[in-house]
């Protein structure tokens, strides 16, 4: 049986630049004196992204447990950067909604975002990075799905 498995076979790039981003990405805000983890921040970018949003949907989004993202969130309700609001159409959920105290928070993480990115992809031109973003959507549209399918069995 050959081994023709390399570090630089496509699974070990994703994930091992998967890991390096996560690293670069908790250093940085641990750097930038927001007084939040880079969890926090993983989690206000994600109520940013779509406000109004119900904390299991959160959870889902940023592939953690509800628990989880439940103590991201009562640090950033105590911190005064997050609400949570009565969901109209289920009595028992909670939206969680940005707070206006979140707007230089978010600000700061967007730049810190861009500032990693800006690193990590030096050296390629647009059209590579436009190719990249593409086919990592795929990647992860294709693996999300599967998961959907998996779950469904």
């Amino acid at each position: 049986m050959s081994n023709n498995i390399t570090p630089n076979a496509l699974g070990f790039l994703i994930a091992d630049s998967a890991r390096l981003m996560r690293m670069a990405f908790e250093k940085r805000i641990a750097g930038a004196g927001l007084n939040i983890t880079a969890g926090e921040a993983r989690t206000l970018v994600q109520v940013a992204a779509v406000s109004g949003s119900r904390q299991l949907d959160i959870a889902a989004r940023m592939g953690v447990e509800p628990m989880t993202v439940c103590t991201f969130l009562d640090k950033l309700q105590a911190e005064g950067l997050i609400e949570r609001q009565q969901d109209p159409a289920d009595r028992r959920a909670k939206k969680i909604v940005l707070t206006q105290r979140s707007d230089t928070i978010v600000q700061a993480i967007n730049e810190e975002i861009e500032g990693l990115l800006a690193e990590a992809t030096q050296g390629m031109n647009d059209d590579m990075r436009k190719s990249m973003e593409g086919a990592l959507q795929m990647l992860r549209d294709n693996l999300q799905r599967g998961e959907r399918v998996a779950r469904d069995a």
